[in-house]
């Protein structure tokens, strides 16, 4: 677990919260995350997130599904169980189309919800610390993550200036952890943050 320090800004409106993230992006502050209450558009690129990779991993599944209906009913007609059938050869593609085209949808459909439950990290049992109560309900937080060689006074000051009415630094997990919201778990915040 790595432990780290953050300073978290509250910002009550987006059309300041915009310029302030490209300001820290500019300053070369590194930003950990923005956390809103709602989309708000362009902020990804402002924030220099690259586009999601999301489906090229559906298309992935997709072409797992196709490659694996082909390739179990032309086992199961070719080499486990070949019967004849009215003189119908053993690998009618347009018969097997439907079959096909289900395991398609279904392969990418639960590849792609695993794959963008572990990038957001939305699994059973997974805590990540909250920064504000109201991050999530009408507020806006821009967390920027203290390096060694970043100043938290300077940063402080910085998200003031930027429109920030509520400044502060916090110490808390960097990723996700497997744990309970309902038992605290103090022992992770009483290492030093370089540990």
């Amino acid at each position: 677990m790595a432990v780290k320090n953050f300073v978290v800004g509250l910002f009550d409106d987006e059309a300041v919260l915009f310029p302030a993230v490209k300001k820290v992006r500019t300053a070369g502050y590194k930003l950990h995350d923005v956390y809103t209450p709602f989309p708000v558009h362009g902020l990804d690129h402002a924030m220099g997130l690259r586009e999601t990779s999301l489906h090229t991993a559906g298309f992935i599944y997709g072409i797992t599904g196709t490659t694996t209906a082909l390739t179990f009913m032309s086992w199961v007609f070719n080499v486990d169980w070949p019967l004849n059938i009215g003189g119908k050869p053993h690998f009618p593609l347009p018969a097997f189309i439907p079959i096909t085209f289900e395991l398609t949808v279904l392969f990418a459909a639960v590849g792609m919800v695993m794959t963008f439950c572990y990038l957001c990290q939305l699994m059973p049992g997974v805590k990540k610390h909250i920064f504000h109560p109201r991050q999530t309900d009408d507020k806006f937080v821009m967390v920027i993550e203290l390096t060694e060689k970043t100043n938290a006074e300077e940063v402080k000051r910085f998200l003031n200036e930027a429109g920030a009415h509520d400044v502060n630094e916090q110490r808390a997990e960097a990723g996700w952890w497997y744990g309970r919201f309902d038992k605290a778990d103090e022992d992770i915040y009483a290492r030093p943050a370089n540990a």
